[in-house]
């Protein structure tokens, strides 16, 4: 294990496994957002720019072996579906549903899911802060940037604890630095502002990053089994087990 790597319990216990995706549903103020109207901004900057984690997802999740077939997955603030599809792409076994509250990143994510052929990943419209759905339902939550503009995250914490299986895992990964977290958001502010002049729009106009004493103490306000914090490169990340 790196030496910058924060473990609070050594436990592990055996996930267990469900065959159901619940429906989502979104419950949220009718705001303006800018990944409804420059979402492709985000969305080349997730496909072209920001790094691939699809192989630390994998070898924090699963470091032995593969996921069992069956497991029922959850990515958090998808965007254009980026980890939900390489995931279902590498293991076909699984659900896997991507999460977002942007309509038009989604709709990106499902037409890169169509073209392929993946049978076994959709995408729902859905409020971090409210999972419209009910307890211990998913084996794997992940998320990616998530905070870096969502509010109240205590509250996401607590409905990912909710929504998974005992046993079950989530994934997090932030960025560390706010001056690289924040270019989409510039770049999509700049362009909203040239193109819907005195738009109200909802989103910060710079990412929000956690102090690595805050990030770790983000995630003891549920009682988890199993806490592990580490760090690498511009990212940090947390893995914990629902016991």
């Amino acid at each position: 294990m790196p030496p910058d790597v924060i473990t609070f319990s050594p436990d592990k216990t055996r996930k267990s496994i469900s065959h159901t995706v619940p429906v989502l549903q979104l419950h949220e103020h009718d705001h303006d957002s800018l990944f409804e109207h420059v979402g492709w901004v985000y969305a080349f900057c997730r496909e072209h720019l920001f790094r691939d984690d699809t192989e630390r997802i994998i070898a924090a999740l699963w470091p032995n072996a593969g996921p069992d077939a069956g497991v029922q997955l959850i990515e958090l603030g998808c965007g254009p579906g980026f980890y939900s599809r390489q995931l279902a792409e590498r293991f076909r076994n699984i659900s896997v549903t991507g999460a977002d509250r942007s309509e038009s990143q989604l709709r990106r994510a499902r037409e890169r899911a169509d073209a392929l052929g993946l049978s076994n990943c959709c995408f729902k419209r859905i409020n971090a802060l409210e999972l419209s759905c009910v307890d211990a339902n998913f084996d794997i939550v992940i998320a990616s940037r998530l905070f870096t503009i969502l509010p109240e995250q205590n509250r996401v914490i607590a409905e990912v604890y909710r929504v998974l299986k005992p046993g079950g895992r989530c994934l997090i990964a932030e960025p560390r630095y706010a001056f690289w977290a924040s270019i989409p958001l510039f770049a999509m502010w700049l362009l909203g502002w040239l193109i819907r002049f005195r738009n109200g729009y909802c989103e910060p106009y710079k990412a929000t990053v956690f102090s690595t004493t805050a990030f770790e103490n983000l995630f003891p306000t549920q009682p988890w089994k199993n806490i592990r914090i580490w760090q690498e490169g511009r990212y940090q990340y947390a893995l914990c087990e629902k016991g």
